[in-house]
């Protein structure tokens, strides 16, 4: 199926690591003893979300799970600055949210948001040692490292934007009422879930007037937890601002179109409380196969239950009546609905999602034991992940690293004294003045 329609994918996004300063001097005749001219590291790059409004499916993220930009580069002699990391972009379909695969928590909706979106920057590049020179050490030999990528796994959803949209379940004409007022030419078959992909169409009412109509996949009871295609359902119809409740009103397959109202109403107060109070009109469809009897005994048993909370219309989704009159209610609905957008809040902020090991909190306190010190926290841990303490160059960056986080002087003020120990997450060291 090359056009399947897919709305969820799982994703691997990194941005780049920041390049390393570098350390040198200048070497030029004449010059013994040249002064440090290391250049800084470029900056490595970001990770960007764009809308491409040509993209209607996230199938493209099946195939390509991975998405990382490049590095910078470090920083060379004679002042040069290492060039900047390349970003990657990354098109995503309008109505795409985007979330934190551990949390589940939303970090943007894209909406169709028209400027691109940076979620993650790419590391600042470390300064070379032509920063570090003093009146007392006139030839550094220590460059900053760049700054440490972020990576992370999200999840894409798609929520399609449509304006109005058609609830019901399995059979009760929603395609062929789409396919009937619209652009849209849905697959239409006589059998259970046939519409396994929301079905766009622009209804256009004359005088300038149109509307965006989405045909949704149909709901089973227990959607809400799940069942069948159901989350896929609830998951469209967040973004729609009017709902068209389609039932068979002929019973034609011995449904009643009460107990099948009830059904979804359920499925959707268990999804989200807001979907119920979504202006919406109850449709009552296939009357051309019932007597003129029949047909009013249908509408008052439906108008008595549910007017005036919702409107209660018929219509032949087959013959055309009462179909006009249908979309005319529905525009004026449309009219008098929220008009803002519906769109999803972040639940967790970018500072707090792409915040690195700077930013990360830790802990000083004393042990249990005398003379013993612990030193913990994410921002401990993480430098610990990238730091080889048993190399020389990391060894000196893990000093400098407790020196410049504030971490010595808190054990000082602790009342450290030489010869204390200080641990950190299975490490050991002999504290030294």
């Amino acid at each position: 199926m090359a056009n399947m329609f897919v709305d969820r994918a799982k994703i691997f996004v990194r941005a780049g690591k920041g390049g390393d300063g570098h350390v040198s001097f200048r070497r030029e005749l004449y010059v013994p003893n040249g002064g440090p001219d290391g250049g800084d590291g470029g900056k490595g790059g970001d990770v960007i979300f764009v809308v491409d409004s040509g993209l209607n499916t996230l199938m493209d993220f099946k195939n390509i799970r991975k998405y990382k930009a490049t590095d910078g580069e470090e920083g060379g002699k004679r002042r040069c600055h290492g060039a900047n990391g390349k970003d990657v972009v990354i098109k995503v379909p309008p109505g795409t949210v985007i979330k934190d695969f551990e949390s589940g928590k939303i970090l943007i909706d894209m909406a169709d948001r028209v400027e691109p979106f940076v979620l993650l920057q790419g590391g600042r590049g470390g300064k070379g040692n032509q920063h570090y020179a003093t009146s007392t050490m006139q030839a550094p030999r220590y460059a900053q490292p760049g700054q440490t990528a972020i990576e992370k796994t999200l999840v894409l959803e798609l929520k399609m934007l449509a304006d109005i949209g058609l609830v019901g379940f399995p059979s009760v004409g929603k395609s062929t009422l789409l396919s009937k007022v619209s652009n849209a030419r849905p697959k239409i078959a006589d059998y259970h879930f046939t519409t396994l992909v929301p079905n766009l169409g622009v209804v256009g009412l004359g005088e300038g007037r149109s509307f965006i109509m989405a045909d949704i996949p149909g709901i089973i009871e227990g959607a809400a937890e799940g069942v069948g295609l159901g989350l896929d359902f609830l998951r469209h119809i967040e973004r729609t601002r009017v709902l068209l409740h389609i039932v068979d009103g002929a019973s034609v397959e011995g449904r009643d179109p009460i107990e099948d109202i009830d059904a979804i109403n359920e499925e959707l107060r268990k999804y989200s409380e807001d979907l119920l109070d979504r202006p919406t009109i109850i449709v009552a469809n296939k009357l051309d196969v019932l007597s003129a009897e029949d047909r009013e005994a249908v509408l008052d048993k439906l108008k008595k239950k549910y007017e005036p909370d919702k409107k209660v219309m018929a219509i032949s989704a087959v013959t055309g009546e009462g179909v006009k009159e249908l979309l005319n209610a529905a525009y004026d609905l449309l009219e008098k609905a929220p008009d803002s957008k519906i769109e999803f809040n972040p639940e967790i902020s970018l500072e707090e999602y792409t915040s690195r090991v700077e930013e990360l909190p830790y802990t000083v306190e004393k042990g249990e034991e005398e003379g013993v010190y612990l030193v913990e926290g994410p921002r401990i841990e993480r430098m610990l992940g990238y730091t080889n303490l048993e190399d020389d160059k990391g060894f000196k960056f893990f000093q400098d690293f407790m020196v410049k986080n504030g971490i010595i002087d808190e054990l000082k003020e602790l009342g450290i004294q030489e010869g204390d120990e200080v641990r950190l997450y299975g490490w050991s060291f002999e504290y030294l003045e």
